[in-house]
């Protein structure tokens, strides 16, 4: 642990253990993972721990729901629009049967910003902070606008595209409640509060090369909303990865 961690970092540190169940949903019906010119995606993340039989220190049910679709842009080969959605929730449980919820773990929680993710930001570059150290959130919501235009003098077949982009998000915890009703309310209350604010935001343009196993990025952002204590990074940003928003 650094010298200087915050609070909320030390008061979490030590050993934790989970049991938990995982479900992934999967509709995938792009022409390609990493550089689609059309189709769409459907996805959704569940898992529910430490409730009931699943024991641990930890209980909670979290669930992730993500979506794209991706557009040929007319008269121009190789060149394609596509947008995306995320949003996620951890609700907090009881531990076993008729446990009391406790407030969520900083490993438990989402994270929001980076090259995969909102461009013009560090890694958990939004949401909650406590000190120098980013916390994680229980509720997000992510949105994200790419352009894929090909190089002049290059094959529209290459995977080298040049990319416009604009990326917005939040990221909100919840309070640290006690007592189910308690807890479902703070839910839903902070569910709404997402949407009632402009979400932290940032353009750019970059480049970008398909690889058969994963897609590479290097990008030029510029945050045009940030919210106080928000990490923002303008300059350039290489980003690596399979899915990107």
């Amino acid at each position: 642990m650094a010298a200087n961690a915050s609070p909320t970092i030390r008061n979490d540190a030590g050993d934790s253990t989970k049991s938990s169940i995982t479900h992934t949903w999967l509709l995938d019906r792009r022409n390609h993972p990493f550089l689609p010119s059309s189709g769409y995606l459907l996805k959704t993340i569940s898992e529910i721990a430490g409730w009931g039989p699943l024991k641990g220190d930890v209980g909670f049910w979290k669930s992730e729901v993500e979506s794209s679709a991706a557009l040929p842009v007319p008269f121009i080969s190789g060149a394609s629009f596509s947008a995306g959605v995320r949003a996620g929730v951890l609700y907090p449980l009881g531990v076993g049967f008729g446990g009391e919820a406790k407030a969520s773990r900083v490993n438990d929680r989402f994270t929001l910003g980076g090259p995969t993710d909102i461009r013009g930001f560090k890694m958990a570059g939004l949401g909650p902070r406590d000190g120098i150290d980013a916390v994680g959130g229980d509720v997000y919501a992510a949105g994200g606008l790419n352009l894929l235009l090909p190089f002049p003098r290059v094959s529209p077949d290459s995977p080298l595209r040049f990319q416009l982009f604009a990326n917005a998000g939040r990221l909100l915890a919840l309070k640290d409640t006690k007592g189910k009703e308690s807890v479902s309310r703070n839910v839903w209350d902070t569910i709404a509060e997402v949407g009632k604010e402009v979400p932290s935001a940032a353009v750019g343009m970059g480049v970008v090369y398909v690889h058969p196993v994963a897609r590479f990025e290097l990008n030029f952002g510029v945050p045009v909303v940030s919210r106080k204590g928000e990490d923002g990074r303008k300059g350039l940003q290489f980003g690596v990865g399979i899915n990107f928003l």
